[in-house]
């Protein structure tokens, strides 16, 4: 990865701060979800309790809202990937009743880990964080693919520009995000969105509502069913 690459990475994760993480429960899933953004948390909330399962890899976890909302078939194994050691410790703590084990990682970069393979991939509001349009920022689903059981299921949900309808605060907040680099989604559009998921798995779905695109995308149960092991793995705390 170049300088210049990692350093808007970086700049991506940078605002996640103690502070920001106490309050953004608040600000961004109570309000700016509904408000702005036009696609209220429950029905993101809704697609971890469809496509969620009890061998669980969660990727930009942000402050745990989900995983520790969210209804589990049974008493999961869960791993954490993320950039940014403050998400990945304000998350081990809200869900240390399922024991989680984190990694920190950049998800552009293949995660280089040795767990074992899972049978759900959560994605949830992080592609919009990452630099590059949908077409480059796809290689974190090919990094996915690498540890996601056969049939397994990769799902998750990104703000994008183009192809959806965005309100004018909408509209003004990306582009402050984007300048600050917060955001780096002025070029993520619907139609990538779908081109990428399609070409890489068997079977996938992308659900618009408001400017979020909300989707899922199946791995084909015939593919490296060799490599396919779903057994736990009991490590402690990698970072």
């Amino acid at each position: 990865m170049t300088q210049a690459k990692e350093s808007e990475v970086l700049a991506g994760q940078a605002v996640y701060s103690k502070t920001t993480l106490a309050i953004y429960d608040l600000l961004v899933l109570g309000l700016s979800n509904r408000l702005i953004w036009r696609c209220p948390t429950p029905l993101l909330l809704e697609l971890y309790n469809q496509r969620v399962s009890a061998n669980h890899l969660d990727l930009g976890v942000g402050t745990g809202y989900f995983l520790d909302r969210c209804r589990f078939p049974a008493q999961p194994r869960v791993v954490l990937v993320d950039l940014n050691a403050n998400s990945l410790e304000a998350t081990t703590q809200r869900i240390s009743r399922y024991q989680p084990v984190s990694y920190r990682r950049n998800v552009l970069e293949d995660f280089a880990f040795e767990e074992k393979h899972f049978d759900s991939v959560g994605v949830n509001y992080l592609l919009h964080c990452m630099p590059g349009d949908i077409r480059a920022k796809a290689i974190v689903f090919d990094h996915i693919d690498r540890y996601l059981n056969p049939g397994g299921i990769v799902f998750g949900s990104t703000l994008l520009q183009g192809g959806v309808q965005r309100n004018a605060v909408a509209k003004r907040l990306m582009k402050i995000y984007n300048g600050k680099g917060i955001f780096g989604n002025e070029s993520d559009s619907l139609e990538d969105l779908r081109n990428e998921l399609a070409r890489r798995f068997h079977d996938s779905n992308v659900r618009v509502v408001g400017c979020a695109a909300l989707f899922w995308a199946r791995k084909s149960a015939e593919a490296g069913r060799e490599a396919s092991d779903s057994s736990p793995n009991t490590g402690a705390l990698a970072q």
